[in-house]
This record gives structure tokens, sequence and C-alpha cells, in this order.
């Protein structure tokens, strides 16, 4: 689980680089560093998740 939502937020993050996404909050490529925020915060949570729960 951890590896697929790593894929896809790198992937966002390539794409928000190329071409930015226009979201609130993400209208200029230098603000890819907010999706590699985001995508730290996921990853914390599901590492914490799985411990926690298995």
């Amino acid at each position: 689980m951890t590896k697929l939502i790593a894929l896809l937020l790198i992937l966002a993050m390539a794409v928000h680089v190329i071409k930015p996404l226009g979201l609130p909050g993400l209208r200029k490529r230098a603000d890819f560093w907010k999706i590699a925020l985001f995508a730290f915060a996921i990853w914390a949570v599901a590492l914490l998740g799985r411990d926690l729960f298995v």
C-alpha cells in the first residue's frame, strides 16, 4: 500500500512540474513541494496504521 501511494504521489509531482495541476494551492510549478509534504503525511499515517492494526 505504501509503495502504491509513493508511486502515485511521485507521478503527481512529476506531472505538476511539467504542467501545474491548477488545484487551489497548486497553481505554480514551484508548488510541487506541497505535494511532497502531503505525500509524507499520508505515508506516515499509512505506516502508523499498519503498525497499530497488525
